[in-house]
């Protein structure tokens, strides 16, 4: 295996969902060099790639697609701060959850789509049809959280949401 593309599969490893321009940026190499490198690791089994979301997410083989789609979520800083929330709060109304995260309620919406689909989060009505959320899988909530971090161009883009949302919510 070529240095390169050792640097870039030990770069999937160790960040597990890492995105293509992502990898490019940090490992510092030309995005034909990094398309090169990951067609020729996917045709050996090296590399998985995922598309969720408007993204190609890469991962090593032993994470399966369950796995990989709640680590691609968990890469938006937002959706770790709903998950987290839940965690530390428990349940609650969509309405509490986004007030105490500081979000516009359609941004809160946005993650939780993604958060319901992933099956980390479920919503759960009362017999008034008042709506709860929660965790879906606490185990597996826990165990994707320790795998990955967003890394600060997403934690960037997730903030600028969260500022438009401010700015928007004060008019």
């Amino acid at each position: 295996m070529t240095r390169q593309r050792e640097r870039i599969r030990h770069h999937v490893a160790a960040n597990p969902g890492v995105h293509f321009n992502e990898l490019a940026r940090e490992l510092d190499l030309a995005t034909g060099q990094v398309q090169h490198h990951l067609k020729t690791l996917r045709r050996a089994d090296d590399v998985v790639a995922e598309p969720l979301y408007g993204r190609t997410h890469y991962y090593t083989p032993e994470y399966d697609a369950a796995e990989r789609g709640a680590i691609a979520v968990l890469r938006r800083e937002t959706a770790r701060d709903v998950l987290l929330h839940l965690i530390d709060e428990g349940p609650g109304p969509p309405g509490t959850v986004a007030d105490d995260l500081g979000i516009a309620r359609s941004t809160l919406e946005w993650h939780l789509d993604h958060l319901i689909e992933q099956d980390l989060v479920e919503k759960r009505r009362d017999d008034r049809d008042r709506v709860t959320l929660g965790l879906s899988r606490p185990e597996a909530t826990a165990r994707a959280l320790r795998e990955v971090e967003p890394t600060l161009p997403e934690r960037l883009v997730d903030r600028f949401t969260r500022l438009v949302d401010g700015l928007v919510s004060e008019e």
